[in-house]
């Protein structure tokens, strides 16, 4: 499997950790953003009797497949999990942004969780004793807000419209996402406008994801995007879907495409060559490609299967949580919207773990299902 003709940047930043530089008040900006996220989570348990993620609560397929490193990569990328003639069994999980069950005609951004199994290296402060890396990605290049503050105002935000008023969530969205086409007919995409439910009515198969924030990539410093390069996934690209019979079309659209087809990814990394065109710090920024683009280092196969049933439902859905801080040192996140997604993040899966859902940090190779 041989990569595209594009070329890493010469000179990529080398990681140091002073690279990093938190806010004053960033450990009461994290108290805060558990605080919110817990209320979702508890909002949801109370309505729906089961314990939801507080982000990214529904699902629209769990699958299993494998990543494979590409031949001929650089010796620049050759990072991390990242290394030559590596392969991995990998699960996918496929969802959307909200901590409620929310009918998929309030169209909010699209997120892809990928977990590799029996990966190798010293492990990050919290994800001792598993054998897993989770890569959290979301269909667009930026987050939608710049540093943990502005993310804590928009939480607060989500967090008082939980389980309320589905209806006018509805019409809000369609309104939204009006506004959201014209934006993308002049060639860019607005964070702002889709985290709030004007994400277009498109296939999800179809989408490229994006870690929207940086991690260690190694010696150095990346984001990553994975983006379909099977043709069948690529004709799905801005393709229209029809949500208005059912509220779980993108589910219904995923289960459809995997009964009968195959489905290949590219793993691409963006090196961080520039801070003050690359910040670390702040999340709303689009790092240029012409600086330094991104690059095919790895590709994901998903063979034909049931994307969504019972067991995949209790093994993955239920049953495992997953964060950019389960995985190694090598690919540590970076930046303060990472930072306090690390705290947020555990105490979600601690409170499902209470409700009785069970999320495990880890998962090792033999944990292939679905």
């Amino acid at each position: 499997m041989s990569t595209s003709a594009i070329t890493p940047p010469a000179t990529p930043l080398r990681f140091d950790p002073s690279l990093e530089q938190p806010a004053d008040d960033e450990a009461q900006t994290e108290q805060e953003l558990i605080d919110t996220l817990m209320s979702i989570s508890k909002t949801t348990r109370e309505h729906s009797g089961v314990p939801l993620r507080s982000v990214h609560a529904k699902g629209h397929g769990v699958l299993k497949g494998e990543l494979r490193m590409l031949d001929n990569v650089p010796d620049v990328l050759v990072q991390g999990v990242f290394q030559r003639l590596a392969r991995y069994p990998v699960i996918v999980r496929f969802s959307t942004t909200p901590g409620d069950l929310l009918d998929d005609k309030v169209s909010t951004p699209r997120g892809i969780a990928v977990k590799l199994l029996g990966v190798p290296g010293a492990r990050l402060p919290g994800a001792e004793g598993g054998a897993d890396q989770d890569f959290i990605m979301v269909n667009g290049p930026v987050f939608s807000a710049a540093n943990p503050a502005k993310f804590l105002s928009s939480l607060k935000l989500l967090a008082a419209t939980t389980d309320r008023v589905p209806g006018l969530k509805k019409v809000a969205s369609a309104a939204l996402r009006a506004a959201e086409t014209i934006v993308e007919a002049f060639g860019t995409k607005s964070p702002t406008l889709t985290s709030m439910g004007g994400q277009r009515e498109t296939h999800i198969l179809g989408d490229s994801f994006f870690t929207q924030v940086p991690l260690r990539y190694g010696q150095y410093v990346a984001k990553l995007c994975i983006v379909p390069i099977s043709e069948a996934l690529t004709e799905l690209t801005d393709k229209s879907v029809d949500l208005s019979d059912t509220p779980d079309g993108l589910r219904r659209s995923v289960v459809d495409y995997f009964a009968t087809q195959d489905a290949e990814w590219e793993v691409r990394v963006q090196l961080c060559t520039d801070l003050e065109e690359m910040p670390i710090e702040d999340a709303s920024v689009k790092w240029p490609e012409d600086l330094s683009p991104y690059v095919p280092v790895a590709r994901i196969t998903v063979p034909a299967q049931p994307a969504w049933s019972e067991e995949a439902v209790a093994t993955v859905d239920q049953g495992m949580s997953f964060s950019p801080w389960h995985g190694v040192v090598d690919h540590q996140p970076l930046g303060g919207i990472m930072r306090v997604r690390r705290a947020a993040y555990a105490a979600s899966a601690r409170f499902r773990g209470a409700q009785g859902s069970c999320p495990f940090h880890g998962a090792s190779p033999t944990d292939t299902a679905p």
